[in-house]
């Protein structure tokens, strides 16, 4: 699974690329129903240092998750973005595994 990538007033350099397909295809392990992935990276212009924003919208059967995350660096964000999604995928699973 290979997320879609949008960057928001920059170019996202090629690293920064690979640690999201990195980071997001790891998700993978804690659902099989994960349709697609877009992940949204954002430049605030602020004078805060933490102006960085990811956004990681996982589409799975039948449900959507979504975390937005601001940090200072891009990789921080997509790292709390993933820890996010993951706790909810955890979330989803113990809540549909009640009502079977």
């Amino acid at each position: 699974m290979t997320p879609k990538i949008q960057s928001v007033h920059f170019d996202a350099d090629k690293k920064l690329i690979g640690f999201i397909n990195e980071k997001v295809s790891k998700l993978s392990q804690f659902h099989d129903g994960i349709i697609d992935t877009d992940v949204i990276l954002r430049l605030d212009k602020s004078n805060d240092q933490n102006n960085k924003t990811a956004e990681i919208k996982l589409n799975l059967k039948g449900s959507q998750l979504f975390a937005k995350k601001q940090c200072i660096t891009f990789e921080e964000a997509i790292d709390s973005a993933v820890d996010a999604l993951r706790s909810q995928i955890k979330k989803a699973k113990e809540k549909a595994s009640a009502n079977h």
